[in-house]
């Protein structure tokens, strides 16, 4: 296809950052475009994310023309062609157009060239390879804008040889598919995926959680993680998956309070009793992941959204993030009104801080040691049982008569 489709013009092709950046290296006789992800969205009405600037000169031409341009530019990737410009405080990534020229599936390496039909046949799918101009016209050399409107996710040219290329690639047709397929999956594209699924045992942890999680991220991807514990993809990474029963309950849950999350919905794929740091460890989960994991598949405590106090009394103990993690996939709410109303309290609720100190025990009398905690934590537990009104006249008094009792 030689771009004689369009799309229309959107703001960011337009804008002064934009415009200033493309002036340069018009003027160098360099050729742009914009690639993949912002052109698809485009199409779709979508927010760009990402802007990934496609050009037809080696990274030291692109460089040199911007720098003349008074354009800061940093090679962030320059090994593969990468660079990136600073154009009124804004960050552009241009890749030089590339071949591949030698692959082992995890990584390739690749020559610079100034064809663009051969950077897009090495992209993964018709849907990501296409290409526009700053005035919208629109470059489609393997047919992704027709199958955009079908809602296919189709691999470019043969699915086999680009599943060898890079494996990763059968997470990302799965990812795609739950973000912007429907029903059926594109039937060479799957068989290809089941052929080549037991290779994902060779990649790192962090590209397939990465891809897991976005995955899961989709509105409702259920029908996709179906097709891929079908076609082996969770045989290494998630060898006790329990099948979609939760997931679904979760996804529920999640659209009543109007929001989802990724993790969250992988944990109802596990066997409840999944050792959560072990877990955490084998997918490289950061820290912050991992608390989340193990206060999800903890057993207690068991959550309570039917009374208002109790809700109260749960998020001061676990926190209003946390609390909702065990909310949704559980629920605990006896219908939805009372699922929003928790998740609602857990959100914007301001969580009290208890109004005496170790330092308010010691001044009362009481040495350094384990009595001041134990002291402590028996006027929190006085103070949340009454709702956390106390104040620090009435904590400071009810500490003055536990002293008193001892």
């Amino acid at each position: 296809m030689s771009g004689a489709d369009r799309i229309a013009p959107q703001p960011w092709m337009v804008d002064a950052s934009t415009t200033r950046l493309l002036s340069a290296l018009r003027a160098a006789g360099i050729g742009a475009r914009f690639v993949g992800g912002c052109v698809r969205n485009a199409l779709l009405g979508l927010a760009p994310g990402d802007l990934d600037i496609a050009v037809d000169k080696p990274p030291a031409d692109v460089t040199r023309a911007l720098q003349t341009a008074g354009i800061k530019v940093a090679p962030t990737g320059i090994a593969h062609g990468t660079v990136t410009a600073i154009v009124d405080k804004r960050p552009f990534e241009l890749t030089t157009l590339r071949r591949d020229v030698e692959t082992d599936g995890r990584r390739a390496v690749v020559a610079f060239t100034d064809d663009w039909r051969a950077d897009a046949a090495r992209r993964d799918f018709t849907i990501n390879a296409m290409s526009c101009d700053a005035s919208g016209v629109l470059w489609d050399y393997f047919g992704g804008q027709a199958d955009l409107a079908e809602r296919r996710v189709r691999f470019v040219g043969d699915p086999d040889t680009r599943i060898t290329e890079d494996v990763l690639r059968v997470m990302r047709f799965f990812r795609f598919q739950a973000w912007y397929g429907r029903p059926p999956l594109d039937p060479d594209g799957l068989a290809a995926c089941r052929r080549h699924a037991g290779k994902l045992s060779g990649l790192s942890a962090e590209r397939v959680r990465a891809e897991l999680l976005k995955l899961l991220d989709a509105p409702d991807p259920v029908d996709v993680v179906e097709a891929m514990a079908i076609s082996g993809v969770f045989d290494h990474w998630l060898p006790r998956y329990q099948g979609t029963a939760r997931l679904r309950d979760l996804i529920a849950s999640e659209r009543v309070v109007g929001e989802g999350d990724g993790l969250r919905r992988l944990v109802t794929l596990l066997d409840p009793t999944t050792d959560a740091a072990a877990f955490a460890k084998r997918l490289k989960f950061s820290t912050q992941q991992s608390v989340r994991l193990e206060v999800m598949l903890a057993a207690e405590p068991v959550i309570d959204a039917t009374d208002e106090k109790a809700v109260r009394q749960q998020v001061y103990r676990l926190g209003g993030a946390l609390y909702i993690d065990r909310l949704l996939p559980r629920r605990g709410a006896a219908n939805d009104e009372q699922l929003r109303a928790a998740h609602r309290l857990a959100r914007d609720w301001r969580v009290p801080e208890l109004p005496i100190r170790g330092a308010d025990v010691i001044r009362a009398g009481v040495k350094r040691g384990p009595d001041v905690g134990a002291l402590i934590e028996a006027v929190e537990t006085w103070w949340i049982a009454r709702d956390f009104a106390p104040d620090r006249d009435a904590c400071l008094a009810e500490l003055a008569r536990l002293i008193a009792a001892r």
